[in-house]
């Protein structure tokens, strides 16, 4: 199987967004790994007077895990899949949180405007088709001294972190996605993440697009080694 790429992948997307909170809700600690994650951001109080960017919110458990920590901030929220940003959108949200129909190559185009105090990105960046262009992005609408963190599946290069990883999918994951009609877009999700960076990697790349203060932090429990924070910065300076 080939990877899905921009309207395959958006259109498997739209078709699991039905099932999709079920299957996460059974992944444990999914949701205070997003949770520990914004917290890595190292954003002051409560978020109160900052503008934050969701950058792939899904079905909103990103969105969920900002608004947590950071209760006080101003959200945009933003995914390329019609389907699951309708399942976000349907859910009881305080004031502060908005959410944008676009992809992440195509900001601009959505009126998704900086300056934004952080970017939070969860499980976006390997399935980008140029994620070196998303950076750029990403890097014009922070601010100068802008935090980003991306929470993503990035091995850390150990062949028992493969190994577990492809045990998970196979024994566990597709098989109930396939039950639930959603097969070829979960063994996109096994091979997407075999193909992507490792963490060391995904590191270097990021401070190739011009982001400092760059580390890559794992997350506890069976998804160490499997799972990390990203988090960066946006230079003060851009010379």
């Amino acid at each position: 199987m080939t990877l899905l790429h921009d309207e395959d992948l958006t259109a498997a997307f739209d078709h699991a967004s039905r099932s999709y909170d079920a299957l996460v809700a059974a992944n444990p600690g999914y949701h205070a790994h997003l949770r520990r994650s914004v917290r890595r951001l190292g954003l002051p109080g409560h978020g109160e007077g900052l503008r934050v960017l969701d950058l792939g919110c899904g079905t909103g458990a990103s969105t969920a895990a900002l608004r947590s920590v950071l209760p006080a901030a101003d959200i945009t929220a933003v995914d390329a899949s019609a389907g699951m940003l309708a399942r976000a959108a349907a859910k009881p949200w305080a004031g502060g949180v908005r959410f944008v129909h676009a992809p992440a190559e195509h900001l601009a185009g959505a009126h998704v405007d900086g300056p934004f105090d952080a970017v939070f990105a969860a499980y976006l960046f390997r399935n980008l088709t140029d994620p070196d262009a998303v950076l750029g992005t990403v890097r014009a609408v922070l601010r100068p001294g802008g935090r980003l963190a991306v929470h993503e599946y990035s091995l850390s290069g150990r062949r028992t972190d493969r190994a577990v990883w492809t045990l998970v999918c196979r024994g566990l994951v597709q098989p109930a996605a396939t039950l639930l009609g959603d097969g070829p877009l979960y063994r996109h999700l096994w091979r997407s993440v075999v193909h992507f960076d490792p963490a060391d990697r995904f590191a270097a790349r990021l401070r190739a697009a011009g982001f400092d203060r760059v580390r890559a932090l794992p997350l506890p429990g069976w998804q160490t080694g499997i799972t990390h924070t990203f988090v960066a910065a946006r230079p003060d300076d851009l010379r």
